[in-house]
This record gives structure tokens, sequence and C-alpha cells, in this order.
């Protein structure tokens, strides 16, 4: 089940304005340029800012998330209709017809278990055509990225186009590696309802990734550091067999 900042109503229009601005897609349209990708399978694709970006040049896009409310708010971007948008998991994916899947943000480390991590790579393998691609990203364990996030304290106060102002609070709540729990507290000062979303990322590192790869019929040709965070992510691309 996706979590409350993707699937709530109110989160999910709120969404776009905390994310900031996405210095991380601007690589992912570099990587689709340079693999000759034509047919793009975006998974998690939540409010579709790649989606879009992508579509918006001449491809042929599909986007697919778990979270209703998300998808709600990309499809209302998608005034012309240029994306087919899909709600659901990898597995609900059409067979064999991507030139490239890809993921972006932390995604690839929300499915916690191995059993979800693996069947999310079995469909995006039979998403993908023989010889196509799957790049994603993935923070670096080793970078402890949860320090800095108990470290901030500070809430986050934003307007919110159409919304108004809202406060966000972050709260790391366990750190049992490989896994890392963390709450999001939304107030919305218009009517002061408070919304909470709580979340788990799972942080494997490169070997573990590279073999869960490995077993589903990829195979890592290489591995990148992610240039919006310089240190502290990689960007895998991986070749379907």
């Amino acid at each position: 089940m996706p979590d409350a900042i993707f699937a709530h109503p109110r989160l999910a229009a709120v969404y776009d304005t905390f994310d900031g601005p996405r210095d991380d897609l601007g690589n992912y349209l570099a990587i689709a340029d340079e693999l000759g990708a034509e047919r793009v399978v975006d998974v998690g694709c939540g409010t579709g800012s790649l989606a879009l970006l992508l579509a918006a040049r001449g491809r042929t896009v599909i986007g697919v998330d778990p979270a209703a409310a998300s998808l709600e708010i990309a499809r209302a971007k998608d005034t012309a209709g240029h994306v087919t948008w899909i709600h659901g998991d990898a597995t609900d994916l059409p067979r064999a017809g991507a030139d490239l899947a890809v993921m972006t943000g932390n995604v690839a480390q929300v499915f916690v278990t191995d059993e979800d991590w693996s069947r999310t790579l079995a469909g995006i393998h039979a998403a993908v055509r023989p010889g196509g691609w799957f790049v994603f990203e993935t923070r670096r364990p080793d970078r402890r990225a949860w320090e800095d996030w108990a470290a901030a304290g500070e809430p986050l106060v934003l307007d919110v186009p159409g919304v108004g102002t809202v406060t966000r609070r972050l709260e790391v709540t366990d750190v049992s590696l490989p896994l890392v729990s963390f709450r999001f507290t939304y107030r919305f000062h218009d009517d002061g309802e408070v919304v909470t979303s709580d979340s788990t990322l799972r942080f494997r590192d490169r070997t573990e990734i590279t073999g869960t790869l490995a077993a589903q019929g990829f195979r890592v040709a290489d591995v990148r550091d992610a240039p919006d965070r310089p240190g502290a992510e990689l960007v895998f691309l991986a070749e379907r067999a």
C-alpha cells in the first residue's frame, strides 16, 4: 500500500510544492537520449513530473503508480493526454514493449521485503524488451542520509498554490538497518487539519542490488554518481537480457 504522502488527497495536492525543484529529472532525460529510448515506462510515477517531460520530447510514455491520489494530480497536468496512466504497480505494465523503465526518487527503496523487490524487478523485466534498459537511483547506505534528516529539526512552511499555508515536520522514528522509518506531519493552516504520513525505506548496498538485478535477468552495465546528490546516491543502468 502506498504511503499517505502519495495516497492521501490533501498530501498529494501539496507534494510537488514540498518536493521542490526536481534537479534529478534532467539526468533521466539525458540518459533516455543516450540510450535512444523511444518507449518509456515510469514506475512509481507519482504526480507525473518525469513522465510528462519525457512525453514532451515526443516519446511514448506509460506512468504507473499505486497511489490513486497522485495519479489524479498527474492526469490533471496531462491536459493533452500524452501519457498513458495506469493505477497499479510494475506487474500491471504491458509486456515487452518498453525500451526503458525508470524509477526516480526513493521509489526503489520503498520495497522493503525481498519478495516485493523481486516481484517488482520481475514486472519490470517483463515490461522491457530484450536489450532494453532499467535505470533507477538509490541512496548509498554509507552516506547515512537519515542522520541529516534527524538533524534538520526545523519545520518547513510553504504557501501552496490553491491550498494556502502548510507546515511540514520530519521526524526519524526508527533506524533498524537496513530499514529506516520516518514520519511527515503536515498542518494545513486554513482549517487546522493535521495529517501524518509514515514511511520506511530499505537501504541496499551496491553488491546486494547488483545481485538482485542479476537474479531477475538484468546485467548492470554502469553505476553512476547522481549529479543532483553527488556522493549520496547511485544511479544504476541495467540491461535486460
